[in-house]
């Protein structure tokens, strides 16, 4: 019973991706497809990947990933900011809740949907190709790892917008850029030395490339230390989350 109105709050939220599915999941398989169509003929045998791995096949777990972040992100700060708008907030703030249990189940719902998304998009590309699975220890856990990243990153454009412009304005000049500049469709080895450094301070990077691993074995970092890096940015995000939740930032005015 401690835990029951996190629960129900998990439920609503997944219930309310579900309802709309053909804009939650089949449209960004759908997008992910039609990158992979685009970006798999334009440069396949061109652009450097890792040895031994096709372009293709290098681009698809890229594609599963952003594809991962860009709906975790997309779940939670839309959720928030619509009942802002909508003026319903007031009645899960009423709740009996923690600010904890509030943190948590926006962001497991939120999970819960990019891990959907990227398996949707990699059962839709096997008729493309046949992927190894070298380590699916480590694709479970950047998959979910990597999701929740911008998952806690959702809660606070939520919480901090007032508008669906200021959301809108977080997610295109921040979310987008860092998902597309992460590595997805290229190997960071073939960038000149001062963007390859600068690619290393994107938290998504780390995902990419230690999702990457989880198929091929190799990646362009260490994937204990990619995991190391994404886990303390997820801790330092969900620490700051929950401070702005604890004190009712932007949530009881």
């Amino acid at each position: 019973m401690m835990h029951y109105g996190l629960y129900t709050l998990f439920y609503k939220e997944v219930l309310r991706f579900f309802k709309v599915l053909l804009q939650t999941l089949l449209a960004p398989i759908v997008t992910a497809l039609l990158y992979l169509v685009v970006f798999g003929q334009a440069l396949a045998g061109r652009a450097a990947a890792f040895p031994g791995v096709g372009y293709v096949e290098f681009l698809i777990p890229g594609l599963i990933m952003m594809s991962v972040i860009q709906n975790a992100f997309a779940n939670s700060s839309s959720s928030l900011i619509q009942s802002k708008v909508a003026g319903n907030l007031v009645f899960i703030l009423l709740a009996p809740l923690s600010h904890f249990e509030f943190f948590a189940a926006f962001v497991a719902a939120a999970v819960l949907r990019g891990v959907l998304v990227g398996a949707g998009v990699y059962l839709a590309t096997l008729p493309f190709v046949d992927l190894p699975l070298s380590h699916p220890d480590w694709l479970i856990a950047f998959a979910v790892v990597g999701a929740g990243v911008p998952a806690v990153l959702g809660v606070i454009a939520g919480v901090w917008a007032v508008k669906f412009d200021q959301l809108a304005g977080f997610q295109n000049f921040i979310v987008v850029p860092l998902s597309f500049l992460s590595g997805v469709f290229y190997s960071i080895q073939a960038l000149p030395e001062f963007w390859r450094a600068l690619s290393h301070l994107n938290p998504f990077f780390y995902a990419v490339d230690g999702f990457r691993y989880g198929f091929f074995g190799v990646g362009d970092t260490d994937p204990l230390l990619s995991l190391g890096i994404l886990g303390a940015f997820l801790l330092l995000l969900s620490a700051l989350t929950l401070l702005m939740l604890r004190t009712g930032y932007r949530l009881r005015d």
